[in-house]
């Protein structure tokens, strides 16, 4: 079975999360959410309670590619300030591991913040490139959803930095803010030069997850076995949902 890529084909690839604290609690996960089929996998290695090994990291992360096939794998270390776990790495350290990542594991996907510095993406679009890893450049916003002119500035700042995928990800505190996402979503569908990953967290922002991906959204995602953000649905319901919304759309 030939890989899924983000950006191809006419619906949203469904990513399910890994978020044990333990190599043994990562890898049954692992287990668990491949018997459900998920497009992509995402490691959100900021749960990792040993992080800071690097070889340890390294070896998870291979094992993790191995078991999955040809699923493809998202390398993820959240920061705190943008939702993630708290760790014990600068942001250089994170910088490097990410780069390690890239070399020595055939992970097919990197997730680095647009919060970062620009050298530091040069940095890693350069180590990236020798190693044919993407990068999805992220923007997330727990506390509220910005205005859309913020996040149309967002991805065409992904753009410009010469990722391989824009994503950003907000908390809808209204049934406007989910509104904008979307908006901003279809302007940059017709627009961007790079796959977009967009949704709204929370209660509301849960319709971004089940419909984001008819305006032009190219990955949702969804519950395997825990969460990773608030408003995620499980995949057996997700799949469904997507499938009915897939068939109304393409009636003719």
């Amino acid at each position: 079975m030939e890989s899924k890529k983000i950006g191809e084909g006419n619906q949203p690839l469904i990513c399910t999360p890994l978020v044990g604290k333990e190599q043994e609690d990562i890898l049954r996960e692992l287990e668990n959410v491949l018997q459900k089929q998920p497009d992509l996998i995402e490691w959100r290695a900021d749960f990792f309670a040993e992080i800071a090994n690097t070889d340890q990291v390294l070896s998870i992360a291979q094992k993790i590619k191995g078991r999955a096939g040809d699923t493809p794998i998202i390398f993820t270390i959240r920061s705190v300030r943008e939702g993630g776990q708290p760790i014990s790495l600068t942001d250089r350290e994170v910088l490097n591991l990410i780069k390690a990542v890239c070399r020595n594991t055939g992970i097919e996907y990197v997730d680095y913040e647009l919060s970062y510095p620009e050298e530091s993406f040069k940095e890693l679009r350069h180590i990236s490139a020798e190693s044919n890893t993407k990068i999805i450049a992220s923007y997330h916003n727990f506390n509220f959803t910005p205005k859309m002119e913020i996040l149309i500035n967002k991805i065409k700042d992904a753009q410009n930095l010469k990722a391989d995928v824009a994503k950003i990800a907000v908390m809808a505190e209204s049934l406007q803010d989910v509104l904008n996402v979307l908006d901003v979503t279809l302007e940059a569908k017709n627009t961007l030069r790079i796959p977009l990953i967009s949704m709204a967290m929370g209660e509301y922002g849960s319709i971004t997850r089940m419909i984001g991906g008819v305006f032009g959204s190219a990955v949702t995602f969804a519950v395997g076995e825990s969460s990773s953000a608030p408003g995620q649905i499980p995949i057996d319901e997700l799949k469904s949902v997507l499938s009915i919304i897939q068939k109304s759309v393409n009636q003719k």
